[in-house]
């Protein structure tokens, strides 16, 4: 009888704790399933393009990506403020995308076309929002300014990802919009006239300086670094930018319109630098105005490179271009001058030099018209239709 008895209580027990079991497993099932469902994706508004062409592939997409950090040295930057540069104009019909498609994918994993939605844009002035977990010079909430590498998508969006090196503080004397104006163009002539060129704040006082196509965005500010270092500047532009060029510091000025520009030098005295922006002919008799055997330097911005790559290829376009301005610089090295090619240099340290100069009044943005985030066609048009007068900006914000 105790037996049966023991028995009896033994498949209770077993029956309730298989049915207790059951229970668990359930609730866990139900809790498990609950906590793999997806969240919402986290999306933005942007301008992208789906493929390369005139201004029409532009789209606006409210469902972007919201861009996430994936290095430890990145940012990512709550876009107040944005321009429009020609090479954003260039990039939207194609060019360069044989050279920057191969920095953005080296090994060629990717098929054709992996680089679209394509997200234009190289300015940005903003606030931090998020910093990666190597980055300890700058924090959420910092306002900041950067120019981002063309081979990055851009900022025509709500947020972009910066890599902690290529962003500096945002001037404190300048808006969003102001700040926005300045960081590709700036650099691109910093890389110029400092890098390539050589000059810098103790070597540049006294010295003769043309700037070929001196009235749009790199032009207004190499006139005013190379002022602020004590250079005399001659600047050539149209006479409906004269008043601006000189505004900026400009000492002499030359109406390409009204005549031939090399008969208008002749008359001068020879340079110790030459800024060429818009490249052509210009070269061919542009180098004879230098001051020979003295250092003098010629630096053109307007270059073959990317378009040498998208012709022939990466390894044939790298050839092309490699025996063009050793041929060029050789040749020009025997009659007494410096011939180089100069390109945009990414970095937040050169940005920080420029910033000191903004808030000690030396440089200024020269701001031809501003755009709401709604009418960045109309922006790209504006730009394409060229001889600016300064920097077209979006506000995003």
């Amino acid at each position: 009888m105790e037996l049966l008895k023991n028995c009896v209580l033994r498949r209770n027990t077993c029956t309730a704790v298989h049915f207790w079991r059951s229970k668990i497993v359930q609730k866990t099932s139900v809790i498990r399933k609950i906590s793999t469902t997806s969240p919402k994706c986290t999306v933005m508004p942007a301008w992208v393009i789906d493929k390369y062409g005139t201004n029409e592939v532009l789209r606006f997409n409210q469902n972007m990506m919201l861009p996430i950090i994936h290095y430890p040295n990145e940012v990512i930057v709550k876009v107040h403020a944005a321009s429009v540069n020609p090479i954003d104009v260039n990039m939207r019909s194609g060019y360069g995308a044989t050279a920057l498609n191969m920095k953005r994918d080296p090994l060629h994993i990717k098929t054709k076309g992996e680089e679209f939605p394509l997200t234009l844009g190289r300015d940005v002035s903003g606030v931090i929002m998020e910093c990666g977990l190597d980055v300890n010079y700058f924090k959420p909430g910092d306002e900041v300014w950067a120019a981002v590498p063309p081979w990055k998508q851009g900022t025509f969006s709500e947020f972009v990802v910066v890599s902690g090196n290529e962003v500096s503080r945002k001037p404190k004397s300048l808006t969003h919009t102001q700040a926005a104006s300045l960081p590709y163009v700036a650099l691109t002539a910093w890389s110029a006239i400092n890098r390539i060129g050589g000059l810098n704040d103790k070597n540049c006082t006294g010295k003769r300086v043309l700037i070929l196509g001196a009235s749009g965005g790199v032009g207004t500010f190499a006139i005013q670094v190379v002022k602020a270092w004590g250079a005399h500047v001659t600047a050539v532009c149209s006479q409906d930018a004269n008043e601006l060029v000189r505004k900026l510091g400009a000492d002499d000025t030359i109406d390409y319109k009204s005549g031939n520009v090399e008969e208008q030098l002749k008359s001068m005295k020879q340079f110790d630098f030459i800024l060429d922006n818009v490249g052509g002919s210009t070269e061919t008799w542009a180098l004879n105005f230098l001051k020979k055997w003295s250092g003098a330097t010629y630096v053109t911005l307007v270059t073959p490179f990317l378009l040498n790559m998208d012709r022939l290829g990466i390894a044939d376009g790298m050839l092309q271009t490699g025996v063009t301005v050793g041929s060029k610089a050789l040749k020009h090295f025997w009659q007494g001058v410096h011939y180089r090619w100069a390109f945009f240099m990414a970095s937040g340290p050169c940005l920080d030099l420029i910033a000191e100069l903004v808030d000690a009044g030396k440089i200024q943005p020269v701001i031809e018209q501003t755009f709401p985030f709604s009418k960045v066609p109309e922006a790209f048009l504006k730009v394409e239709g060229g001889h600016a007068r300064g920097k077209t900006v979006i506000n995003v914000v």
